[in-house]
């Protein structure tokens, strides 16, 4: 069977959760049955694409600025416009959009499309794009054949809000991967290495409701003994420092990026991971942080309890009073570090890039 995911998420984002998950899908199928999978992305900026030499790609790697022509990014307009060229001869079985375009890119028996979140129409008024966006992903909801939703709580979100039927939807948890995972020794010798820090992983706007966390830490002499590391995400807005200034804790608070390998290590090195978003459709950094041993502190928001189950402290997103208590609670005793470890490392069994590519596989060969 073959199947072509189309050049969208790899056009614009390097590194990133939707990117990986396509990444890891192209490279996992084949091993679940006679799948020749290409991603069609003419050029692309995905690390993931270029650092694994991968033969699936048909396309290449750019490393350019995202670079924009009137608000429209330069790539994903360069392989729109390339598209009819890029596909010919392709003839895929099934075309697996990897993004939402208000016109369909490629052609092929079926069509599948992931839903990964509901946010842009349930919080609206937080992206500026937010009609654009909710016309773009109706539209490929509506031309897919079949629906896939990274969680419960996001197939129950997509059929409430847009009357999907249910049987044209199916659940496929995504998985962890990003390095090999942590064990007891390699964590608490990665903790050894540096001075105690709190870490929040990714994007901080909006609902991702970091400025909660900011509250909470800011108001506790116990938890202002650790740094706080914000790892991804563009670097800190002058807003954003700002806030940190007025909080008094500007030499507390530290910006970082880099690879998966980088991110890992603060995983295994962090006294806790927070992840204090009021709504995820799935959340991929609390299931990382579980892998390589991170106590885990979240927000009780979306599908967050779907992918922690017991093995976080939970807090109300809009309460940075408890989310502050809990923090103290965490970071101060060790038992509970030690257990939420543990429940962390069983939770992650649960979901497997290998899971996911099955899944997917199933899906694929039924509605051939």
């Amino acid at each position: 069977m073959k199947v072509a995911f189309d050049h969208q998420i790899f056009s614009f984002q390097p590194y990133g959760g939707v990117s990986r998950y396509f990444f890891e899908l192209a490279s996992r199928l084949p091993a679940h049955g006679a799948f020749d999978v290409s991603v069609v992305a003419p050029w692309h900026v995905n690390k993931y694409l270029a650092d694994s030499g991968s033969s699936f790609t048909r396309g290449r790697y750019v490393n350019i600025p995202p670079y924009t022509i009137g608000g429209i990014s330069v790539i994903p307009m360069a392989n729109q416009l390339v598209a009819p060229w890029t596909w010919r001869g392709a003839k895929p079985d099934i075309v697996h959009e990897t993004y939402f375009a208000p016109k369909p890119v490629g052609k092929g028996r079926r069509r599948v499309v992931t839903v990964y979140d509901m946010i842009h129409e349930l919080l609206p008024a937080e992206f500026p794009d937010a009609k654009r966006m909710t016309a773009a992903k109706r539209a490929a909801v509506d031309r897919a054949d079949h629906v896939i939703c990274i969680s419960e709580n996001t197939q129950r979100d997509l059929v409430r809000i847009y009357g999907v039927n249910p049987e044209k939807t199916s659940v496929v948890h995504l998985g962890y991967s990003m390095t090999a995972g942590a064990n007891a020794t390699t964590t608490q010798e990665d903790r050894q290495k540096t001075a105690p820090f709190l870490l929040y992983v990714g994007n901080r706007r909006g609902y991702k409701n970091f400025s909660t966390l900011l509250q909470a830490y800011a108001s506790s002499p116990v938890l202002r003994e650790l740094e706080l590391i914000a790892f991804g995400g563009p670097p800190l807005l002058p807003d954003e420092h700002e806030e940190i200034g007025a909080l008094g804790i500007t030499d507390r608070v530290r910006y970082e990026s880099g690879s998966d390998q980088k991110l890992a290590t603060r995983y295994r090195a962090a006294a806790a991971f927070v992840c204090p978003s009021k709504y995820e459709g799935f959340g991929l950094p609390p299931l990382e942080a579980m892998g390589h041993g991170c106590p885990v502190v979240c927000s009780n928001g979306g599908s967050i309890p779907e992918v922690v189950g017991d093995a976080g402290v939970y807090f109300d997103p809009n309460d940075h009073e408890e989310l502050r208590a809990v923090l103290e609670r965490v970071v101060t005793t060790d038992e509970l570090q030690a257990d939420l470890r543990e429940r962390g490392y069983a939770r992650t069994a649960v979901f497997s890039w290998d899971k996911c590519a099955a899944g997917t596989a199933q899906i694929y060969r039924e509605i051939i």
